[in-house]
């Protein structure tokens, strides 16, 4: 079988629909590409050639028999953060590496109905904690345009993946930017959607006010498709939102006024993403995928968030404590590692924690209990909190003027393995741009808009209002219709 290993998730659909390809041949193609590239990249944690033919032998039949799923046979692999019954769930972590799965994540029950085939569970960083994917304990993931640099993080291998051709998209997770860093980073179209569109049931926890799924894929055609596939209702999570599902591709053929696609569009430019901080590639890239834009027929309107300068300190406060209280579970009682040797059980659950977390988990849990502990809630958390509310005040007058924000997605493209795993600080303001989307539950994605002075790929990032997922796909769409960055591919 001839098949265009680049193909995106739209054409992989329509050669599914008239029969140029079938669910097996598809399955088996990609298979036998990350059994190829995984020993160099590192992108999958877990493959079963099995379970994902008999899905793919599935999916034929019931094509065969009319069914009419909107991505029925298409192959998608999902970050190994998601529960699939069956499958090891190790979240990248020495403390499940065992760790076999009871059930299911709504997310990937929505996607089966909708006719995807499972190839396999993506590497990234340990419990999804880091910028790099240098966390895991299965080891790093290699950017697959550069192998001596990183892939972003967390959701490194699932960015990669696609990068590298051994999936036409997959799922990841996004708590401070894990989905649009590695976007960025391997030249990707990557979205975070709001909060509670997508369902957290069934995804390992790290910071349940914070932690979104979402898609990875070449073009904003794609994520839209595969949002449609993810989204929706559901009573098993308590902060899902209970709304009618809507087609977030609606907007992308919307009529044309004047030749201009994007014509009344307003997208404001915050002067808080275009500081010395940025490098200066990454920068010209942006502001030159903003004339693009413009030419489109969008117009510009410069804005102030003052107090996204906050984002940062406020997430790293957050997101450890919520991380603390997660990750109490995992006590070598129930379920995960634990100690071989240990005197009591107080001294199990030290053992079986120590062994089983990595540094920087170990880093996270300890800042987060510190700032729930007595005499330090109110300084910290309570205060961070209040930040949230006026970060999302910030965003709520621009949209008063604007439809959406633009700026850069990370200020640096994809840096050289090890360069910052001893850094800690460094790696968090990498997040510096996109942690503000996750304190509001505002959506965002990254889409691919240039190279920096270094030749790596930059994104820019677009932040939308509550639910506006739609525009928000279409404005990307509309770029990727002009320009031709979304078309590069590693030579693999």
């Amino acid at each position: 079988m001839a098949w265009d290993t680049f193909a995106t998730v739209a054409e992989t659909r329509r050669a599914l629909e008239q029969k140029q390809v079938s669910a097996v041949e598809l399955a088996t193609h990609y298979l036998d590409r990350a059994e190829a590239l995984n020993p160099t990249l590192n992108t999958f944690i877990t493959i079963d050639r099995e379970k994902t033919l008999a899905e793919a032998r599935l999916a034929d039949q019931q094509r065969a028999a009319g069914s009419a799923a909107p991505l029925l046979g298409v192959p998608i692999a999902h970050k190994d953060i998601y529960l699939i019954d069956g499958w090891r769930t190790t979240c990248g972590s020495r403390m499940l590496e065992n760790f076999v799965a009871p059930y299911t994540a709504t997310v990937i029950e929505y996607m089966r109905a909708a006719g995807v085939v499972t190839l396999g569970k993506l590497n990234m960083d340990e419990f999804a904690m880091g910028s790099s994917n240098e966390n895991s304990y299965f080891g790093s993931v290699k950017n697959p345009w550069d192998f001596s640099r990183v892939p972003g993080g967390s959701s490194g291998g699932s960015a990669a993946a696609v990068a590298a051709g051994l999936a036409p998209g997959s799922t990841g997770t996004d708590t401070g930017g894990s989905i649009r860093q590695p976007a960025m980073f391997c030249n990707l179209t990557g979205l975070k959607p709001t909060y509670g569109i997508c369902s957290r049931y069934g995804i390992v926890a790290f910071a349940s006010s914070l932690d979104q799924a979402g898609p990875f894929a070449q073009t904003a055609e794609d994520c839209a498709l595969l949002l449609n596939a993810m989204a929706g209702f559901d009573p098993h999570d308590a902060t899902s939102l209970d709304r009618p599902r809507e087609d977030y591709t609606r907007a992308l053929s919307a009529p044309v006024t004047g030749g201009k696609p994007l014509a009344g569009v307003r997208i404001g430019l915050p002067r808080e993403f275009f500081d010395d901080g940025v490098a200066p590639g990454v920068t010209r890239a942006v502001l030159a995928a903003i004339e693009v834009y413009r030419s489109l027929g969008a117009t510009t309107v410069d804005i102030s968030l003052p107090n996204v300068k906050y984002a940062v300190p406020a997430y790293y406060v957050v997101a450890p404590a919520e991380a603390s209280s997660n990750l109490s579970r995992f006590d070598g009682a129930r379920y995960g590692h634990r100690a071989e040797q240990y005197d009591d059980l107080l001294d199990m659950y030290k053992k079986s924690r120590a062994e089983g977390f990595g540094a920087e988990v170990k880093r996270r849990i300890l800042i987060g209990t510190y700032v729930l502990s007595h005499g330090y809630y109110d300084a910290y958390y309570l205060q961070a909190g209040k930040l949230r509310r006026l970060i999302a005040e910030d965003f709520k007058r621009a949209y008063e003027v604007c439809d959406v924000v633009m700026g850069p997605t990370a200020p640096e493209g994809a840096y050289p393995l090890g360069s910052a795993s001893d850094d800690p600080v460094k790696m968090y303001l990498g997040d510096i741009f996109t942690v503000s989307a996750n304190l509001t539950g505002q959506p965002a994605l990254s889409h691919p808009c240039g190279l920096d002075e270094h030749g790596q790929a930059v994104g820019l990032q677009i932040i939308g209002n509550y639910l506006d997922e739609a525009r928000m796909l279409n404005v990307a769409h509309q770029f990727q219709q002009a320009t031709a960055w979304h078309r590069r591919h590693p030579a693999l």
